[in-house]
């Protein structure tokens, strides 16, 4: 009866394996699972157990998972195609007898309020269907993933973005991992849907203060209405499909979609998350 994780080898994956270690968990008793064999090698020398797991080709998955097992399901990047393949992880683990399965969401789990959610409620109603127990992780924005902001205020000393006052709630991605890690290891998860975010929600003003205060120099947000920052960004030569992404992504931020916090992550992980200095000083160092 081993814990498997599918995208292993993905950077949350991959966090979420030395999350479980760190908690006393086997090496032997896991398995992580991905496509990338390169990083599967790299994955085995922590002493865990590796398999091939192809979203894309149900034999895979198949081979991976047993009876008994705890699968975590660690969501696609496959924006589009997602839900077929992580289909294909939860035929998969029903078929061979699973214990229990946990997914890793999206924060709210509303269709309607963030451009990312179809395919994660579609999912969430797949698992609910397939009868086997389950613990929904809806997890909300990773700090890491302003990356790109950073280095333009660290660059420019401005942010701009279409955001406005929106608030987001978001948590280092090993947060995130020690959250759904604690979910594997422990009994009483089971039916249970988390609402995963950080601790406070910040805006850009909040941001761009922190980030100034990380770097050393001054750095100012630039709130832009929607069609001035879908300018700035062809100006830059992003596609059409990019834009409608980044901007109705804004859009949601300034609805308030990524701003929940329920202190879930916190209590289930066992410990309060990383604050937006911690992470921005760890991504400036």
């Amino acid at each position: 009866m081993a814990i498997v994780i599918t995208g292993a080898t993905g950077q949350l994956g991959t966090l979420v394996i030395d999350s479980l270690l760190e908690r006393g968990a086997a090496p032997a008793d896991i398995v992580a699972g991905g496509r990338n064999v390169e990083r599967l090698e790299q994955l085995a020398s922590k002493g865990v157990r590796t398999a091939v797991i192809d979203y894309a080709r149900p034999k895979t998955a198949a081979e991976a998972i047993s009876a008994g097992d705890t699968v975590v399901l660690i969501s696609g990047n496959e924006v589009g195609t997602r839900v077929a393949q992580h289909e294909t992880i939860i035929d998969a683990a029903n078929d061979a007898g699973a214990a229990r399965i946990i997914y890793t969401s999206v924060l709210g789990g509303d269709p309607d309020a963030l451009i990312l959610a179809p395919e994660h409620v579609a999912t969430e109603s797949l698992i609910r269907e397939s009868g086997l127990p389950y613990t929904v992780a809806r997890n909300g924005w990773y700090t890491e993933n302003y990356v790109a902001e950073i280095a333009q205020g660290e660059t420019t000393g401005v942010i701009a973005n279409s955001a406005g006052r929106g608030r987001v709630a978001s948590a280092s991605r090993a947060d995130y991992a020690s959250g759904i890690a604690a979910i594997a290891l422990e009994d009483g998860h089971d039916g249970k849907v988390y609402e995963f975010s950080g601790d406070q929600a910040w805006d850009f003003d909040e941001f761009a203060r922190t980030l100034a205060d990380a770097i050393g120099r001054d750095v100012e947000y630039r709130a832009l209405t929607t069609e001035e920052h879908a300018a700035a960004l062809t100006s830059n030569a992003v596609d059409e499909g990019t834009i409608g992404f980044i901007t109705g992504l804004d859009t949601n931020i300034r609805d308030g979609a990524l701003g929940l916090t329920t202190g879930d992550l916190s209590r289930v992980s066992g410990r309060p998350t990383t604050t937006l200095a911690e992470t921005l000083r760890t991504l400036t160092a």
